[in-house]
């Protein structure tokens, strides 16, 4: 069993910050925070929630699209985990079923050997809207199956997240997945105000990437827009690189809604120097902090978690103990996963960063193990 103490100058454990604390870890969880004695020399910084980023497409030169395997994921985790990543959910867009089952046993596979920090899954399609398909491969998007229903509903995967348009997935089949602890997140849509209401009724908590690739907000139609703003229950993803979302639109989201999480939508030029790949047969290239396909269409980002919560301070306003709590508590409480995650807390899994008085990571400990 490893054990080993630590002490912090400064710790924010989700609520508040604390000084001059000592955090003691065994096996993996936090088994006491504790005031630090007198003669013990504090690192200097703020230890912090480790993110958890809900989608990850790809990092360090792999999407998980293109070789959905554990080695894959392996080169993606290592890419994130530099960058504040804790905690993650390994994103396959819209793809054929071989695709799906490939995916699903690659997770599953790399959480049967622990692979470091791999929380779940997440479908993003291919059941969406091809009017607002972006770069999703719209021959591909179809109707939901019972094949890939099987998929969804395996309980070997961790917490299944699952993207849908609900023009195109009935209510009834939303609250079947949600009976089955998957998780509902809306978006690809052009779904109107009504109809994104009763997916949210049938028990949809969440919202694919607020702004991007849905129904706008209108003065006679709220759209898919409104209906998230509006709702108090379910979460909303935001990737804030400045490009995605006017900074200004960000900032009246927050302002509307509390349960915003931080998201990278990540693809491969995260962590490593690549400036082009392939995605379904296409060219995605990028031009600074930009992601692009040959028709200009936005492709993902190269975003990161530590730059989102960056952002999040200096474009919003929003204070660093906030902003934190955007990539770490919210997405843990999205993921049902609170008691064990998001917070620095006495039986919570070890998933911590030292921070300097920069915003710049200094360590990443997840689950008790140091990753740098």
């Amino acid at each position: 069993m490893t054990s080993f103490s630590l002490s912090v100058e400064k710790l924010f454990d989700g609520e508040k910050v604390l000084h001059n604390q000592t955090v003691l870890v065994e096996a993996g969880l936090i088994k006491s925070i504790q005031n630090s004695k007198s003669n013990i020399k504090s690192l200097p910084g703020m230890l912090v929630p480790g993110f958890i980023d809900i989608q990850v497409n790809g990092g360090g030169g792999c999407l998980f699209n293109q070789n959905p395997n554990v080695k894959t994921l392996i080169k993606i985790a290592d890419a994130h985990q530099a960058y504040g990543t804790t905690g993650w959910l390994p994103t396959l867009v819209t793809d054929c079923l071989e695709k799906m089952q490939q995916a699903a046993d690659a997770v599953s596979q790399a959480r049967s050997i622990k692979t470091t920090g791999i929380l779940g899954v997440h479908f993003e399609g291919p059941h969406l809207s091809v009017e607002k398909k972006g770069v999703h491969s719209a021959e591909l998007i179809r109707e939901l199956s019972p094949a890939e229903m099987k998929i969804y509903t395996r309980k070997d995967l961790g917490q299944v997240v699952v993207t849908l348009a609900p023009e195109n997935v009935a209510p009834k089949l939303i609250s079947e997945l949600v009976g089955a602890d998957v998780i509902v997140c809306l978006g690809h849509s052009n779904a109107d105000f009504e109809t994104t209401q009763k997916a949210l009724d049938a028990g949809a908590t969440g919202f694919t990437h607020l702004f991007n690739a849905m129904s706008p907000f209108g003065s006679r139609e709220p759209g898919m827009v409104g209906a998230a703003l509006l709702d108090k229950n379910s979460y909303a993803g935001l990737i804030l690189d400045g490009i995605h979302v006017h900074p200004m639109s960000a900032k009246l989201a927050l302002a509307q809604k509390q349960k915003i999480m931080l998201i990278t939508d990540a693809m491969p030029p995260v962590g490593c120097t690549q400036t082009s790949f392939e995605f379904f047969g296409h060219k995605v290239v990028r031009e600074g902090n930009k992601l692009t396909d040959r028709n200009g269409r936005l492709a993902g980002s190269v975003l990161d978690m530590i730059s989102a919560v960056n952002n999040a301070v200096d474009m919003l306003g929003v204070e660093l103990t906030g902003a934190i709590n955007l990539a770490s508590k919210n997405p843990a409480r999205f993921l049902g996963l609170e008691n064990r995650y998001g917070e620095l807390k006495e039986q919570a899994n070890a998933c911590m960063l030292l921070l300097d008085d920069k915003g710049v990571i200094q360590s990443n400990w997840i689950d008790g193990h140091k990753i740098f």
